[in-house]
């Protein structure tokens, strides 16, 4: 019943105001004298520094705190591939955030295209404008192929979503050990789900601490055995993963592990896989919009700590914790990148947000709306970078 409110108090809300989003200017402009300054023939002075150096624009116009979110409408929020034009009102949302938790003027880009090349291209045309790009709910491995390739063109951030999921979950993970009293180095961890977010987790987990890191897709755990399966990205998990040589399903995988992360689809982690793990276990199960397995189930079964995607149970971990600070940071800074310290610097920030005092088996992660929190991330990527 909750659920059918939000959605028709949703949709009355955006045929009201018809979208979230408007543009307002920032300076007068109601005289000809303001006209004149704003701009002709006032405007050509910019234009021509600019001209002359393009860092200026950073300085002269809307670029130093612009950002595209840019979305082929793939996969919006578990709607699946709704096209560009039906994901318009999830994006102008994720602008909403970024400009409400960020400071950070965000503009909803929503392509008619779902081709590699004509994403690149386009982004790539439009970039002039904007301070950086972040890709969003752009289906896997399409996002990742469209990140890398607008990286190598592009002097400008581009980060894609997942990366916001890892620096959470990476949060999450480093205040679950604290509150399980285990060094990291100890914390036995099993990813379920191999797509960009899985990937990225397992990255950014590995470089906070974490060694022992078994992945699994859907054709069971990523080893060695099955070493010709695997694309580039795949094959780069097994530097630094599953180094114990285990095969099999993910019912194999989470036998005596600590830590459950599932970035992956509904429903996959049984009541069995749970009482299979280690003592107090922590279950992380961020599939949307249906988890891999329920919060209280997960509780019932013996889970010490659980977080979900979800903001009517403990521990919600989102991107949205992540990005407005990541992004506000890159541009304080003037990052022509994002890289992987930038992440890693955002997850033990957000992890660090929660006190001693405060820590504990229900709040592992501040609240999305905690008063600077955006910042505080935003301090320890800016100086990161």
């Amino acid at each position: 019943m909750v659920k059918a409110r939000y959605y028709e108090e949703s949709l009355m809300l955006h045929a009201l105001h018809k979208g979230k989003l408007e543009i307002v200017g920032k300076v007068p402009f109601k005289t000809r004298e303001d006209m004149s300054i704003a701009y002709k023939p006032g405007v050509a002075e910019p234009c021509l520094l600019i001209a002359r150096d393009p860092e200026d624009a950073r300085k002269y116009s809307i670029k130093a705190n612009t950002i595209a979110v840019v979305s082929d409408g793939s996969n919006v929020l578990g709607l699946g591939n709704i096209g560009g034009l039906a994901s318009l009102p999830a994006i102008e949302g994720k602008a909403l955030l970024f400009k409400e938790l960020g400071g950070i003027d965000a503009f909803p880009i929503c392509l008619a295209t779902q081709d590699v090349d004509e994403i690149v291209d386009t982004v790539k045309m439009i970039a002039p404008t904007f301070g950086g790009v972040c890709l969003e709910d752009i289906a896997a491995p399409r996002c990742s192929e469209v990140e890398k390739r607008l990286k190598k063109v592009l002097d400008i951030p581009v980060f894609c979503e997942q990366h916001g999921i890892a620096a959470a979950v990476c949060a999450a993970v480093i205040n679950a050990a604290r509150v399980l009293k285990k060094p990291l180095a100890g914390v036995k961890t099993v990813i379920c789900g191999a797509g960009a977010a899985g990937i990225s987790t397992a990255k950014m987990i590995y470089a906070a601490g974490v060694r022992d890191i078994v992945v699994c897709d859907s054709g069971g755990v990523i080893s060695a055995s099955r070493f010709s399966e695997f694309g580039e990205d795949k094959l780069e998990l097994l530097e630094f993963t599953n180094r114990g040589g285990l095969n099999g399903t993910l019912a194999d995988a989470v036998k005596g592990r600590d830590v459950f992360i599932g970035l992956s689809k509904p429903r996959l982690l049984t009541e069995d896989m749970v009482n299979s793990m280690a003592k107090d276990p922590v279950i992380f199960a961020l599939s949307t919009p249906e988890p891999e397995i329920h919060p209280i189930i997960a509780k019932s079964c013996g889970a010490r700590i659980t977080g979900s995607g979800r903001w009517d149970f403990p521990n919600q971990i989102s991107s949205a914790l992540a990005f407005p600070g990541i992004f506000r940071g890159a541009l304080d800074a003037g990052a022509k990148e994002i890289t992987e310290k930038m992440k890693l610097a955002a997850a033990q920030a957000l992890a660090g947000q929660v006190s001693d005092r405060d820590l504990g088996e229900e709040y592992i992660l501040p609240y999305l709306f905690e008063d600077g929190l955006a910042a505080a991330v935003a301090k320890a990527v800016a100086a990161a970078c």
